[in-house]
């Protein structure tokens, strides 16, 4: 019986690699493993060049992931192709790579794509539709690492650290010259209190934070409802009673209420360009915001001069997230004082990455064996 074939785009990094390829062997599963993002490519040959697990065996190949004719010519090399396509960096697959990859002709064409993440606004779900191609993914897999990492943002900035590190790396002695207010003194303001929301308003409020929440959605209001009335939540452990979280029936009531803005919101036809400069003037005067969603929710350019005027309300904010990232990195908030960026590390901790990793080898081997019960599928 011929074994399905999946191409691992951009494995898990690190000692996680021998756990991501040992599970999707255990499924029985062909592997092609892209070396191009592994650390130690001499030692992943050495360590499974020729060998497998349950019948399932590793080949290499070396390209660049973001290179969409590189990518799709390894997916089909030799007219073999892949059954399945695993990413976890958000590498594009767009509707030509998926006409290709699913073309008459292979002996594998391509049926499912796996993320090891949450997002998949890389993927053109219009045209997986029309291919036949299923998308999973894993969401809540990374939810307490976000949230951590948002609630490290939120330190940094409201007890502005960077200055006074920079300062004491050039031997400067410096006190502050207008003290700031403690967490319990701030109101934070959710955009989007789905997992990871919810995550950190259990992390904030644990701390003496005020939280408050829009929801775009009745669903994820639901949930919000939910939380203050069990005050935790089981994608992340419960730290000590917070107080209940609010909603706030309208953006604007959000903005103008809150100290910290964190979005948490998947990128979408509907959420691109959510925040721009009118949302941006509504903020109250000294107010930070957190990006940890996806860049593309932001009007980056109107955020670069809101933060370079002294007059505008918006003090500083912290960016994870980028309209242009990897390669093709760049942004109009590159040297802003005020503006803490990171190169899109929220989600990576040991924890979280191997759960994704492995929850994603499970759901691409249950689709490709025609078990879809239980698995996550995102739809156009």
């Amino acid at each position: 019986m011929e074994r399905f074939r999946v191409l691992l785009v951009d494995a898990a990094p690190g000692v996680l690699l021998d756990r991501e390829l040992e599970r999707l062997l255990g499924h029985g599963l062909d592997v092609t493993l892209n070396l191009r993002r592994v650390a130690d490519q001499a030692a992943a040959r050495a360590g499974w060049g020729g060998r497998g697990g349950r019948g399932g065996r590793v080949e290499f190949t070396d390209f660049d992931p973001f290179d969409e004719a590189a990518l799709l010519a390894e997916t089909v090399r030799g007219g073999l192709g892949h059954d399945g396509v695993k990413s976890r960096a958000g590498v594009p697959l767009r509707a030509a790579y998926l006409a290709g990859a699913t073309r008459a002709g292979l002996a594998h064409p391509l049926r499912v794509i796996g993320r090891a993440g949450a997002g998949t606004d890389h993927v053109d779900l219009a045209a997986a539709a029309r291919y036949g191609v299923a998308v999973t993914h894993t969401p809540g897999s990374n939810a307490a690492a976000v949230a951590e990492f948002a609630l490290a943002q939120l330190l940094v900035l409201t007890r502005q650290l960077r200055p006074y590190d920079e300062a004491a790396h050039r031997g400067e002695w410096r006190a502050p010259t207008a003290p700031p207010a403690e967490l319990s003194e701030l109101t934070l303001g959710i955009v989007g209190p789905g997992r990871i929301g919810l995550a950190l308003a259990e992390r904030a409020g644990a701390l003496g934070m005020d939280a408050q929440a829009f929801a775009r959605h009745r669903g994820t209001a639901m949930d919000v409802q939910a939380f203050a009335r069990h005050r935790g939540t089981a994608s992340a452990p419960q730290l000590s009673p917070p107080p209940a979280l609010r909603l706030v029936p309208t953006l604007p009531g959000l903005l103008a209420t809150s100290d910290v803005v964190s979005l948490h919101l998947p990128l979408t036809p509907e959420t691109r360009g959510l925040i721009g400069r009118e949302e941006l003037a509504l903020m109250r005067p000294g107010a930070i915001l957190l990006n940890t969603a996806r860049g593309g929710i932001v009007d980056e350019q109107a955020l670069a001069e809101a933060l370079r005027d002294p007059a505008h309300p918006l003090a500083a904010a912290a960016v994870d997230t980028f309209d242009h990232e990897h390669a093709a990195f760049a942004s109009p908030l590159l040297g802003l004082p005020n503006a803490l960026l990171t190169p899109h590390i929220a989600g990576m901790t040991r924890t979280a990455m191997a759960t994704a990793a492995l929850r994603c080898a499970d759901h691409i081997a249950a689709l490709l064996a025609g078990r879809p019960e239980g698995v996550p599928v995102v739809t156009a």
